[in-house]
């Protein structure tokens, strides 16, 4: 998703989906890791959650440093009047939400004009924003709990434009001073022949 196409889809989503995506993206934690996620697994004055080894999907304990984002998406959570459920972290009408990609996410989907979009294109998405924001990674690999590189790169899928400002730095390198060494970088190797 786009920044846009993520803010359009929160805006078209019930407030306690909407609350659930907007974790998801802050966090990049799988839907089931969303949904199971207790109250005693957060400590807000912390600033982390924890996903154990016996509901990551690596079998390894994962810490969750929680962003400011993360942090007021949980607060709210909190203060919900329908928070009924004092072990889930995300409810709805006093229960535990299992499946939040059902008709409302697909009503939300075709509202917004997101085709070919699931639930697990948030932790995508996640991984792409970071990495398009400099993010090594290695740090990445940690964070989404990862056991390879080559599982984070099927995650950290990057459009073109995030590359524009690295291709911009060879700039400075071919306008030399000494425009006839520059000029001879752009003739064609035939053509010099």
């Amino acid at each position: 998703l786009t920044r846009d196409e993520a803010a359009k889809l929160i805006a078209a989503l019930p407030v306690h989906l909407a609350r659930m995506v907007r974790f998801s993206l802050a966090t990049g934690l799988r839907q089931a890791n969303v949904t199971g996620l207790l109250w005693s697994d957060v400590s807000l004055e912390r600033r982390q959650a924890w996903v154990w080894a016996d509901s990551a999907k690596g079998r390894r304990n994962i810490a969750v440093p929680l962003n400011d984002a993360a942090v007021a998406v949980l607060e709210e959570a909190r203060a919900c009047p329908l928070h009924g459920d004092a072990r889930h972290c995300f409810t709805y009408h006093k229960h535990a939400v299992e499946q939040p990609n059902g008709a409302a996410w697909q009503k939300a989907l075709e509202r917004t004009n997101i085709k070919d979009f699931r639930w697990h294109d948030l932790r995508h998405t996640w991984a792409s924003w970071l990495v398009q924001a400099g993010t090594p990674i290695s740090v990445l690999k940690e964070m989404g709990g990862w056991e390879t590189i080559d599982m984070v790169m099927r995650y950290a899928h990057l459009a073109p434009n995030h590359l524009a400002e690295h291709a911009k730095q060879i700039d400075g390198m071919l306008n030399a001073n000494d425009t006839n060494t520059t000029q001879d970088l752009f003739v064609s190797p035939l053509k010099q022949m």
